[in-house]
């Protein structure tokens, strides 16, 4: 989730709704300057017990964060507490619970994206051996319960917190519990988007079981491969799920805009601090008429706040970005950007991923991405088969996307090769979770401890 550090109080205001696309409208670039944002989160915890850390215990996370300073990385403060870093390779920030997450900076290509997570996994992993911390790439914690979790000084978080019991039952798993893997992509003009949109919405359920890894809850098995994404079945219906109307004639920015000011706000950022507006009307805001702030009207700082509290599988703001899959291992972390490339970022490439789904219906769509938590790639796929099986096609077109790039390192290889991982779950045709639960069920004897020893960064 994105960090605040300042009010900005010399932004403009928005006097009228159609000023609400400008965030969308300045996002548009040409090819050239297309590039790539990759975020991945990872659970924290002490090596001597599983135990997660607190926030101002002894070699906690404040601890951490600091210690990576080390690196160049500077300090993002919140009141008095250190929320966050700023560098070269992005922003390291934390999640509720204290699962750390790198967001890293627009790159150029998927060789700067891995080179860039090898740097912050190497650094991570040396100031984690210092503080008695390892890291766990999964979807959800594995053995944790709410209660044993610590929460990290975040102002918005706090209202959020408050806020999600009013509207679903599972949003504080979804803050506390679960980890992800996204990315971030471009787009050129507003018919680029919609098709880039379409296109990694109709397939976000494929990215969810190439990446399912949440097969347990407190310990034991839950019946799910991906349990971190049925946790957004029930989370809060008003700003998650698969937007329909994404592929109704004539969506767009504007379209997009009235979906956004239908969904309600979590909070206002003044002076420094988040002023609870959670349940409010940004349509009311836009009248003057918010009861948190009554008689003022938004910034564009208070609309770019709110398009980041909407959670669909896709989400826009002056880019794109793929919220499907769960968290997981690095080779993992640089597959997920190289899906999403290869099939956006190359016209051909695009057209052929659109020619795949654009029969789909949305009633098709909704029944995968219901399916898909549970089932994973055995998932029945809309026009036969399974999902394990439209894997390969698609795989092909990212393949192909990617080759035809032509991004290649010093060693003179281009980009298909990050693509392996998937292609390995793909032919074996099940999703990673099915591996942990036959670990599970085999070499580990039901002793989830051994994911720690097995599964760490």
């Amino acid at each position: 989730m994105s960090t605040r550090t300042a009010s900005d109080s010399n932004d403009p205001v928005v006097e009228h709704a159609s000023d609400l696309a400008v965030p969308m409208i300045k996002g548009e670039k040409p090819r050239e300057r297309w590039r790539i944002g990759t975020e991945h989160e990872k659970f924290v915890y002490r090596t001597a017990d599983h135990r997660a850390p607190g926030y101002d215990e002894p070699g906690g996370i404040r601890d951490l964060l600091m210690a990576l300073t080390r690196f160049g990385w500077e300090p993002v403060i919140e009141g008095d507490n250190v929320i966050a870093l700023a560098g070269s390779d992005g922003t390291v920030s934390l999640e509720p619970a204290g699962q750390l997450e790198l967001s890293g900076a627009p790159v150029e290509n998927l060789h700067q994206t891995c080179a860039e997570t090898g740097r912050h996994l190497k650094q991570v992993k040396e100031v984690g051996a210092e503080l008695g911390l390892g890291f766990l790439g999964l979807g959800m914690w594995p053995d944790k319960t709410r209660a044993e979790l610590p929460i990290m000084p975040k102002g918005r978080y706090k209202i959020m917190l408050e806020h999600m019991p009013r509207v679903g039952s599972m949003g504080l798993d979804m803050m506390l519990r679960t980890c992800t893997i996204q990315t971030n992509l471009d787009y050129s003009s507003e018919a680029d988007m919609v098709q880039k949109f379409r296109v990694s919405l109709a397939l976000q359920p494929l990215a969810t079981a190439l990446f399912a890894s949440s097969p347990f809850t407190e310990g034991k098995p839950n019946g799910y491969m991906s349990y971190r994404s049925h946790i957004w079945t029930d989370t809060d219906p008003a700003r998650t799920g698969m937007l329909p109307f994404v592929f109704e004639d004539g969506f767009g920015y504007e379209r997009y805009v009235d979906y956004m000011l239908d969904v309600p706000m979590y909070f206002v950022f003044r002076d420094g601090k988040y002023i609870d507006a959670a349940g409010q009307s940004f349509r009311d805001f836009l009248k003057g008429e918010l009861p948190a702030l009554p008689g003022e009207k938004p910034r564009l700082s208070d609309w770019n706040d709110h398009l980041s509290t909407a959670f669909p599988e896709v989400r826009l703001k002056s880019f794109l970005e793929m919220r499907g899959a769960d968290g997981g291992p690095w080779n993992r972390i640089c597959a997920l950007p190289a899906l999403w490339v290869g099939l956006l970022y190359d016209q051909s490439a695009l057209d052929a991923a659109w020619d795949l789904v654009k029969g789909w219906s949305i009633e098709e769509q909704q029944t995968l991405r219901d399916a898909v938590p549970a089932e994973g790639l055995d998932a029945p796929a809309p026009g036969g088969g399974t999902l394990g099986e439209l894997a390969h096609r698609v795989l092909d077109i990212a393949a192909a996307g990617l080759a035809a790039r032509g991004e290649v390192n010093s060693m003179g290889d281009n980009e298909v090769g990050f693509l392996e991982p998937l292609r390995r779950i793909a032919k074996s045709g099940k999703s990673p979770a099915h591996d942990l639960l036959d670990r599970y069920d085999g070499a580990w004897n039901h002793d989830l401890s051994k994911i720690y020893d097995e599964l760490s960064f």
